[in-house]
């Protein structure tokens, strides 16, 4: 005869039995011990009665994760994943290496199977959007095919356990690398515009992006636009400032290409709702290609904006950007002066950036120390250090020009004005020493003094502290393979006609002298059939004499009057400037009056 505790200790199965009934079994050995303990076996009882307690717990435990393990298992089907357990799986430290202790803490997902031609991942919940990027990681940096598992926690805890006889765990990389040797296949088939739609064709995720990267680059585009729309998915590219539709693309391709993008440039995969930015690098030969990423939720989905800086190793200088040699030495006038404000304004992609870059290396001589601050750096240039701001993390302009003062620069560029704080401490620079260069977004350079004034910038700091104002555009240049003499509409004739009338007499006369002739470009392989190549700037300086700070301690001068006394004065205007390119050659009439009438 055994007793009830002995019958169930034997036993291989343990019913899952509530706790109050166990309860019932230590009564039941407690009385046996009783009983036992009047014979002088009480001690060995007790033990005996403590193991069994032991061995219930090891059993209801197992049983609550086996248990559990069923559940996973359940859940795994339900939405069309496979299952599998890790208890006893052998996990290798190369797959453990593959993903990080924190990341794994982080998403409840782990490596725990690579190979070179298959990894495994298994994860708590394979249908949350951060998996998807792990994914994309892993298929990235070993080129080969992954598969997602469900696990339960047991397996994750496990997996975990199994870090800490690892010394060192690397981490996934964000920072994927676009070979110059795909770029230049891809690149040696773009003849066209629609070469792009070509390349796509059966692509896949990584090789449609370097298509659309290499195609852009192929094609000098300046940015990438990805646009959703309710029938299709739109990729278009800007060149020479003006956006050309290239190709089409599946919503499931441009669901992947989402996430290809926002991989690369460190964005959240599964943030689908709110604008993000980003941006990574691709190396080159040549130099690197900074690409800055911009995407924006709308009606139809994600619209992605890559902008692509292309680091340049040539001197930029204003004859290149077109500058005439009379505005030439106006400006070089004012950029001999020890300090004062130095400003060129115009609307976003209009130029500012890089006129100011080329003053900057006019003045980047030894001896004299320049520091920068820009949103983003689109040049890098030695000799001149360069600071990036960061608003997300406090690093402003206005704080940024605070810390740069402290550094006793000569002279300071400022990327943008956008603010009274910021404008105020340019100003109270260039008053104490400094020659200080910004931009600020108005459409003339009139239009710069009362842009200062509605900041509520003080008058009569501002007159005596600015030097000059460029106003700037951006027209395309005729392709010079393909360019031809035209004959000019009338309604074009009366119109240069008009603006050559209002020119100073200076350079009426010089007009006068010439033929009238036009020109425009009939389209060719070298321009993809555009014909036009290339940029270049028209612009307009005024500098800020006597009768100019007088009007600003006004405080009420307009920007009519401000352009006015500047014609006065003997400038000439943007489009004035735009006639004179199109007269000689450089540009047409119709791009003139398409950016500035």
């Amino acid at each position: 005869m055994v007793s009830g505790a002995e019958f169930w200790a034997g036993q291989d199965f343990i019913p899952n039995y509530p706790f109050h009934h166990m309860s019932v079994l230590y009564s039941i050995s407690d009385a046996n011990g009783s009983a036992a303990s009047q014979g002088g076996g009480a001690p060995s009882l007790q033990v005996a009665s403590k193991e069994i307690e032991k061995k219930l717990e090891k059993k209801i435990s197992q049983i609550a994760l086996k248990e559990k393990e069923i559940e996973t298992e359940r859940f795994a089907r339900s939405i069309g994943y496979s299952h599998i357990d890790l208890e006893k799986f052998p996990i290798s430290h190369a797959a453990m290496r593959q993903i990080s202790e924190e990341k794994v803490r982080e998403l409840g997902a782990v490596c725990f199977m690579a190979t070179p031609d298959e990894i495994r991942i298994g994860a708590l919940d394979p249908t949350e959007k951060q998996i998807d990027e792990i994914v994309y990681q892993l298929e990235e940096r070993n080129h080969a095919k992954a598969t997602v598992y469900v696990i339960s926690e047991k397996s994750l805890d496990r997996i975990l356990e199994m870090y800490k006889t690892l010394p060192t765990v690397k981490p996934i990389s964000k920072d994927i690398e676009i070979k110059e040797s795909d770029l230049d296949k891809v690149q040696a088939n773009v003849k066209d515009l629609n070469s792009l739609q070509e390349l796509l064709a059966g692509a896949s995720t990584t090789d449609s992006l370097t298509a659309v990267l290499a195609a852009a680059l192929r094609l000098n585009a300046s940015d990438v636009h990805i646009e959703a729309g309710e029938q299709e998915i739109i990729v278009r590219v800007r060149l020479d400032g003006i956006l050309y539709d290239a190709a089409t693309i599946r919503k499931d391709e441009y669901n992947k290409m989402v996430s290809r993008i926002k991989l690369v440039s460190s964005l959240k995969i599964n943030i689908n709702d709110a604008p993000q930015d980003g941006r990574f690098s691709i190396k080159l030969s040549s130099g690197d290609v900074d690409v800055r990423v911009s995407t924006i939720p709308t009606v139809y989905g994600e619209s992605i904006v890559m902008r692509l800086l292309v680091e340049s190793h040539e001197q930029i200088t204003l004859e290149s950007l077109g500058l005439s040699a009379e505005a030439f030495e106006k400006l070089k006038r004012q950029i001999e002066r020890p300090n004062g404000m130095i400003i060129a304004t115009g609307p976003t992609g209009s130029g500012k950036s890089t006129t100011l870059y080329a003053i900057m290396y006019i003045l980047n001589k030894p001896g004299v120390k320049i520091i920068t601050l820009e949103d983003p750096v689109e040049y890098k240039v030695e000799g001149i250090n360069q600071s990036q701001i960061d608003e997300n993390s406090g690093y402003t302009f206005a704080k940024g020009l605070r810390s740069m003062l402290r550094q006793d620069p000569d002279i300071a560029m400022v990327g943008e004005i956008r603010d009274l704080d910021t404008a105020d401490i340019a100003i109270q620079a260039s008053l104490t020493g400094h020659l200080i260069l910004s931009t600020i977004h108005t459409n003339d350079a009139a239009g710069a003094i009362p842009r200062f004034l509605s900041m509520n910038v003080k008058p009569f700091l501002l007159a005596p502290a600015l030097n000059c104002v460029i106003g700037q555009r951006l027209v395309r240049r005729i392709c010079e393979s393909c360019k031809q003499k035209i004959e000019l509409d009338k309604d074009f004739l009366g119109r240069v006609q008009e603006v050559a009338d209002s020119m100073p007499e200076r350079v009426k006369k010089d007009i006068q002298k010439k033929t009238l002739e036009f020109f425009a470009g009939k389209g060719c392989e070298k321009c993809y059939g555009m014909g036009y190549k290339g940029r270049i700037g028209i612009f307009e300086i005024f500098i800020v004499t006597e009768k100019f700070e007088q009007a600003i301690l006004s405080g009420q001068i307009s920007e009519y009057d401000i352009e006015r006394m500047a014609v006065e004065d003997g400038m000439i205007t943007m489009v004035q400037d735009g006639i004179i390119k199109a007269l000689n050659g450089k540009t047409t009439v119709e791009e003139v009056f398409r950016v500035i009438d």
